[in-house]
């Protein structure tokens, strides 16, 4: 029997995480939230429990957690959340929304969460932690790492490959071939035509670099 689940976050992508776990036939425990003042509240009918102490308290072998905190451009908060709870021994869930389209031999990995109307293709991997947001689309042999945030409407081009911690904003373009380094970003609407460098920020079309 599959462990029920708690989502860490219990705001607007808290929300859509359990919208999308629960149509997809997940039993979804509770959810926790860092702001005292939604202890108590319901979020589509689903209690908040509390915090992270209150999910420290249940038993590892017991639930699965997900990740309800999303991202606008910076993830190293959803990284250091995910790191804490997995240091501890806690398990993730992977959820993927039923009107996702994913390839059969596509790899994802442990928290990661794809929203609806995603599309993963054919010898992508997706690592830990990952947010495949609503309608992104992800072609052939994308490669994916750990914590990185792909947003609404976002278009990785086939053999893209993003670093750790990247944010692809809304609506942005990676075109074919193209690598996003660690903890870089893409802005919204962004067309990225030439390799980005790690922990640098890229905005327009043609996409360029920030001062």
């Amino acid at each position: 029997m599959t462990r029920p689940l708690l989502i860490i976050g219990a705001g607007g992508h808290g929300t859509v995480v359990l919208d999308a776990a629960r149509v997809a036939g997940l039993t979804v425990l509770g959810l926790a939230d860092a702001d005292p003042a939604r202890r108590g509240t319901r979020v589509l009918g689903a209690p908040v429990i509390g915090d992270d102490d209150d999910v420290l308290a249940q038993d590892p072998a017991e639930v699965l957690l997900v990740l309800g905190i999303g991202s606008t451009a910076d993830t190293a908060r959803r990284r250091s959340v995910y790191d804490k709870f997995k240091d501890r021994e806690y398990s993730f869930a992977t959820v993927r929304h039923p009107s996702a389209v994913v390839a059969e031999d596509a790899r994802i990995g442990a928290g990661t969460v794809v929203m609806a109307g995603a599309v993963i293709q054919p010898r992508c991997r997706i690592g830990e932690n990952v947010i495949v947001n609503t309608g992104a689309r992800i072609d052939h042999d994308g490669a994916v790492e750990d914590h990185v945030h792909v947003a609404p409407g976002a278009v990785l081009s086939g053999n893209v490959a993003l670093g750790a911690g990247a944010h692809v904003g809304v609506g942005a373009t990676v075109l074919q071939g193209v690598t996003v380094g660690a903890d870089a970003v893409c802005g919204a609407g962004a067309v990225v035509i030439r390799d980005v460098a790690a922990g640098r920020t890229v905005v327009g079309n043609p996409a360029r670099e920030t001062l």
